[in-house]
């Protein structure tokens, strides 16, 4: 992935805390995708102003992990959403 690049969610996909589930979930039309820990901290970081590399160096810095893992990991993840 670009690390220029923008990522967004499309129209109509939100990122919200399922209370009965206690947990984070992704709300697309017609379907909700239950997210761990690190899908969660990526798309809190997908804002629309971010680009991907600034995500990436962000998540980097905050797990102290390589970088070349997180974006390996990390574009694997929003491209299997889109």
């Amino acid at each position: 992935m670009d690390l220029a690049l923008i990522p967004t969610l499309p129209r109509g996909v939100r990122l919200r805390f399922d209370k009965v589930r206690q947990n984070w979930v992704l709300l697309a039309p017609e379907r909700a995708i239950m997210l761990d820990d690190v899908g969660h901290a990526i798309l809190q970081k997908v804002d629309g102003t971010r680009s991907f590399g600034d995500i990436l160096m962000r998540l980097a810095a905050r797990y102290e992990a390589p970088a070349q893992d997180i974006q390996r990991d990390s574009s694997s993840f929003l491209k299997a959403l889109w």
